[in-house]
């Protein structure tokens, strides 16, 4: 596969990622997606901290690496992926967060992310990650700050919570609860939105989704 020619689906962090749409069956999202190990964001990024650990609870995630290594956490245990690995499964439910490794000795690492299709209205997709990913570039090369309501709000709209401590009893459906009712109910009512215009090429879909909650469905325009 190639992408050297096509046009990205978009870019992140002045394009220290690129992210390339790739059709393929039965997969609510295909991306082919390049990290630049060697552009100035990324290793500001990665020398700060790992991504949040998260879980989905209705769809399976595949990733599989085409060039360079990637860092794979899930349940607490830690993968680097090469192609030499195929594609790796990550079940619904399990905890897991991916990073680039940078002292692999490669500049860049190229992967494909895809995931199972669901029929949740709120789902990991390409709108989830436009904004998700949208967002990111807004806080960060503006020097803002997280706004964690607005995170959980991004999140419960793309099938993904964040994962409490592995010893807190029933904690994922407990992860669960509190993003829906803090970032889709409370959220909503504050005046958060998951899907933006200016980051959504399909934006009415994204209207449908937000219109299946009566808290959303005031931003579906």
């Amino acid at each position: 596969m190639s992408n050297s020619e096509s046009e990205p689906m978009f870019t992140s962090f002045d394009g220290a990622i690129r992210v390339y749409e790739v059709n393929r069956a039965h997969r609510a999202f295909s991306f082919d997606v390049t990290f630049q190990l060697d552009h100035p964001h990324l290793i500001e990024l990665a020398s700060t901290q790992k991504p949040p650990l998260h879980f989905h609870p209705y769809q399976d995630e595949y990733i599989e690496v085409l060039e360079g290594t990637l860092g794979v956490e899930i349940e607490g245990k830690e993968h680097k992926l090469v192609p030499e690995d195929g594609e790796l499964l990550v079940r619904r439910w399990k905890s897991h967060r991916l990073y680039p490794v940078v002292d692999s000795g490669a500049k860049t690492v190229r992967f494909l992310l895809s995931g199972e299709e669901t029929s949740q209205p709120f789902k990991l997709d390409a709108i989830f990650f436009q904004n998700w990913y949208g967002y990111q570039d807004k806080v960060m090369l503006e020097g803002g700050r997280f706004d964690p309501i607005q995170v959980i709000n991004m999140f419960d709209a793309g099938d993904s919570y964040l994962s409490f401590p592995a010893f807190l009893p029933f904690g994922k459906r407990l992860a669960q609860a509190v993003g829906i009712v803090i970032g889709r109910w409370l959220g909503g009512l504050l005046g958060y939105q998951p899907f933006h215009r200016q980051w959504t090429t399909d934006w009415q879909t994204a209207c449908k989704r937000m219109e299946a909650s009566i808290f959303l469905k005031r931003y579906a325009h």
